[in-house]
């Protein structure tokens, strides 16, 4: 996992971000889940918030704002993401594989 620890920290970093900004009504937290997948194949992340809304990859990502590009990071870093819908809220997830050798 050494080759990929750098991808998993930073979307790490990007979905715990989007839940403290926009999924976390005020008085409530989020939960961080790390798993390892199975034979040691990798990781999955899921990030477990109960804010509304569905987040999404923006559509332009080629304007000069500083913020707005975390899923859009996640997307190309990742190999798989997703939302799972929750009640209340959703689950945020992504699973990094291990670098063939």
């Amino acid at each position: 996992m050494r080759g990929r620890a750098d991808d998993v920290v930073l979307c790490v970093s990007e979905l715990a971000t989007n839940a403290l900004l926009h999924g976390v009504p005020p008085g409530r937290g989020f939960l961080l889940r790390l798993w390892l997948l199975p034979c040691g194949d990798g990781v999955r992340v899921e990030v477990h918030d109960s804010g509304d809304g569905v987040p999404a990859v923006p559509l332009d990502s080629g304007g000069s704002d500083e913020g707005g590009r975390g899923l859009l990071l996640v997307s190309e870093l990742a190999d798989k993401w997703g939302v799972t819908e929750r009640e209340p809220g959703k689950v945020v997830w992504f699973e990094c594989g291990v670098p063939a050798d």
